[in-house]
């Protein structure tokens, strides 16, 4: 019987480039190759598709440097037209065929990727994929709409001013003043906590919204709220959506908060609990504030729903990721593992699920 065959794509143009590249080593290394053909895809920083290595220990940290998708004289082309599922690469010989792809499992992460681009530019041809679809992806990429979407279904979120460059600091002085401090600066669609800055002093905002504004020109001011920091895995199955144990994740050394250096360079920092401690009707409320939240923005396949619960056992949303860490060690499969599902039966079941899902408005 002829095996269906799955596209990885990973890499990309935003500045999680790297973290996309790990993530990929990991799915490459669970996919059962008894059951797929596996093309790897790279798309390097500059945005060329390119055929890559599938080999998993291609795509690892090594000396603290993060992987790279090298350039290549070839491009892949995806499909021309709706219903065809054949793929080729163009080089100096001309075209060749790559062969016919069943579904696409993209690792991206951030702009050109996350955002709902790609998952756009693989809905014009009919390509089935993994993960959520146009609008939840840029909802679920832009803090900003995010947080709208959430406070409309009635979920709680933190308050914010939103930076723009054509209405800065000066002209929402008080606006931000009213968060109170310390507050939290964040580029409005970046992730992997990139650009952010905790801000104790009004006199060091600029600085960071400056340094927001290196990954994104759109910024969020957000008033810090002082409780642990719960994350939840989403699976949605064809038996229904599935919520994993809370994870928590406490965090150490010189790290003020979990920043891009505590996630991937400096693990010693990082204590992440899987699952963790909370009184039964707190842990209900995250679960389900965690569905409630995959619901608002319309996701599909999988997310991580992160909030942060006070002292007095109330339940805040953060944000939804819908492309979250996928490494053996991320947060999102090790929720999996809690709830019973292998980190190879996470990823069997996105892959599956994908392959039936109905093409076209859905």
């Amino acid at each position: 019987m002829t095996k269906p065959t799955v596209a990885v794509l990973f890499g990309g143009r935003s500045t999680e480039h790297g973290v996309s590249c790990v993530t990929a080593g990991g799915v490459l290394g669970a996919i059962d190759r008894d059951r797929w053909d596996v093309l790897a895809i790279g798309i390097t920083r500059e945005g060329r598709w390119t055929v890559a290595s599938d080999d998993p220990a291609d795509w690892r940290i090594v000396d603290g440097r993060m992987p790279e998708v090298a350039a290549d004289d070839a491009t892949v082309l995806p499909p021309f037209e709706a219903g065809s599922r054949a793929w080729r690469v163009v080089g100096a010989d001309g075209i060749r065929e790559l062969g016919d792809v069943d579904v696409v499992f993209p690792l991206l992460h951030g702009p050109w990727g996350e955002d709902g681009t790609v998952q756009g530019a693989l809905e014009l041809t009919d390509v089935r994929y993994v993960g959520s679809g146009v609008f939840a992806s840029a909802a679920g990429m832009d803090k900003q709409h995010m947080k709208t979407v959430f406070a409309n279904a009635g979920l709680p979120v933190t308050p914010d001013v939103v930076v723009t460059p054509d209405r800065g600091i000066d002209a929402q002085r008080e606006a931000i003043e009213a968060l109170g401090l310390p507050v939290f600066v964040k580029p409005a669609r970046a992730g992997s906590s990139m650009g952010i800055s905790k801000v104790s002093d009004l006199s060091a905002l600029p600085a960071a919204v400056a340094d927001a504004q290196q990954h994104d020109p759109k910024v969020l001011i957000e008033a810090a709220v002082v409780g642990r920091e719960i994350e939840t895995a989403v699976l949605a199955t064809p038996g229904g959506i599935l919520t994993s144990p809370a994870g928590e994740i406490i965090t150490g050394g010189d790290h003020e908060f979990y920043d891009f250096d505590a996630k991937y360079l400096d693990e010693a920092a990082v204590t992440l609990l899987c699952p963790t401690t909370l009184e039964p009707a707190v842990a209900a409320t995250v679960a389900d504030y965690a569905k409630r939240a995959f619901r608002a923005i319309g996701a599909e396949s999988l997310a991580r729903v992160d909030v942060f619960v006070t002292d007095g056992g109330g339940v805040i949303v953060n944000e939804i990721n819908t492309m979250p860490g996928f490494t053996p060690t991320s947060m999102y499969p090790r929720m999996a593992q809690a709830a019973g599902i292998s980190y190879g039966e996470l990823v069997e079941t996105l892959l599956t699920v994908a392959l039936e899902r109905p093409v076209g408005l859905r």
